[in-house]
């Protein structure tokens, strides 16, 4: 289920960084728009055909969207990484610049 939320957040991260909407991500894919929503959310797991013609229309090697090569090693400081990643990957343009802008302060 984890793999699963992970995945659905990787793609509407780099939908979203295209600038599509879901019906454009749906045009590009032949996957129906409700079906991607799903995706998104981590309430639908894709088939590997489904995964490959997402990553394909994203321009993203499929293992990307499951995360991998995103957060380098393993233990607790990759644990905080990937859910951190996961938590920006949800947020809408204005609440990433608003995340953005917080780290900066908070880093000096």
């Amino acid at each position: 289920m984890e793999l699963q939320r992970l995945f659905g957040a990787n793609v509407r991260h780099h939908r979203r960084a295209k600038g599509w909407t879901l019906e454009q991500l749906s045009e590009r894919t032949g996957i129906s728009r409700e079906t991607i929503g799903k995706i998104e959310l981590g309430k639908a797991a894709p088939l590997f055909d489904t995964a490959d013609k997402i990553a394909s229309a994203l321009n993203v090697p499929t293992p990307v969207l499951f995360g991998a090569g995103t957060v380098p090693g393993t233990g607790e400081r990759a644990r905080l990484l990937t859910d951190i990643h996961r938590t920006l990957s949800r947020m809408n343009d204005e609440q990433l610049d608003r995340a953005a802008k917080m780290l900066k302060a908070f880093m000096g």
